[in-house]
């Protein structure tokens, strides 16, 4: 039992309500609209049980929040080893969580943590919902999620296609003359007899699609949805060199602000996630949406950990790449 809730100021007080003492604590958090407030209520709830004195801590969050920002960029910072380092500081034990956008997140953690896969019931709902799956081709959008649409290619013993490049637009400033080089060569000089080559910029070719999806069933394949506008013009392409149904298939659907209505009304035929973040809003905006439920393999995981069991079991056959 527990009392949560905010104050008039936005501070989130937490009150447990029964004895927790010399106790093994699940702390399962929902990521909701509200990520930081998620975040906070958390982090007081581990802490107050960790000052309650019970005996472990874990922690499951079928989502990891902040797991996009898991790389250095520019001048930013990586939020997801903040994060981590904050739970692992309020007291947590030990984690559960699902299909991390990056596995290597589980080093930034000092803590044990189980990064449980979704895939298994992605591919039973190919097998089982999908007719006449065997004329389908798993599709990256993008050369990135490569690695992802080979793993389920491999498994389901069908053909991979990938989008590579971008849209090209002709009112571009490579057409009036901005995008050229500038005419004297500039190099950050550290010394007068030292130069620093400059790096070349990227230049995307336009899109292309490496494989052959003309007259198949496209399943495009990735780990997050939340922007869906990458996902609608992949199906675009996909539309255009001859796939005749098209469908998504992700872990994680965050699905924010306008998704379900930019669904709706592009050449997708189905959007499948799992359960891992509450959509229910989002499915009556757009009946596109269908969901997994995973609940079965975090109740198995919970079990486990309870009972000392191994956890070997819920990771068989996924491989090192995986």
């Amino acid at each position: 039992k527990v009392q949560v809730y905010q104050e008039a100021n936005r501070e989130t007080r937490v009150q447990i309500q029964e004895s927790v003492r010399g106790k093994d604590v699940f702390v399962i958090q929902t990521v909701s609209k509200d990520v930081n407030t998620t975040i906070m209520e958390m982090l007081i709830m581990v802490y107050a049980c960790r000052t309650s004195c019970a005996r472990s801590i874990t922690g499951v969050l079928p989502y990891f929040p902040y797991s996009k920002q898991c790389k250095m960029r520019k001048r930013g910072s990586i939020v997801s080893k903040l994060i981590a380092s904050m739970m692992c500081k309020a007291g947590l034990t030990h984690l559960i969580t699902m299909d991390l956008h990056q596995k290597e997140i589980q080093g930034f953690f000092n803590i044990p943590v189980d990064n449980l896969r979704a895939s298994p019931f992605l591919l039973q709902y190919i097998q089982e919902e999908i007719p006449d799956y065997r004329n389908a081709v798993i599709v990256a959008k993008s050369p990135a999620s490569a690695k992802r649409a080979q793993s389920f290619a491999e498994r389901l013993r069908l053909g991979i296609a990938v989008i590579h490049g971008e849209a090209q637009d002709a009112e571009s400033d490579q057409v009036d003359g901005r995008h050229s080089p500038p005419t004297v060569k500039t190099t950050g000089a550290i010394h007068p007899s030292m130069e620093i080559p400059l790096l070349i910029p990227k230049e995307k070719p336009p899109i292309t699609v490496v494989g052959d999806v003309g007259g198949r069933i496209a399943i495009i394949v990735d780990d997050i949805i939340d922007d869906v506008d990458s996902f609608v013009a992949a199906a675009e392409t996909l539309k255009e060199r001859g796939a005749y149904k098209i469908y998504v298939m992700a872990t994680h659907g965050l699905l924010s602000s306008e998704a379900p209505r930019f669904i709706e009304e592009s050449a997708i035929d189905e959007v499948v996630v799992t359960n891992t973040i509450p959509h229910e809003l989002q499915k009556l905006q757009c009946p596109k949406i269908k969901t997994v439920d995973i609940s079965m393999i975090l109740s198995e995981a919970i079990r486990r950990i309870h009972n000392g069991e191994s956890m070997s079991y819920l990771f068989r056959n996924i491989g090192v790449d995986d």
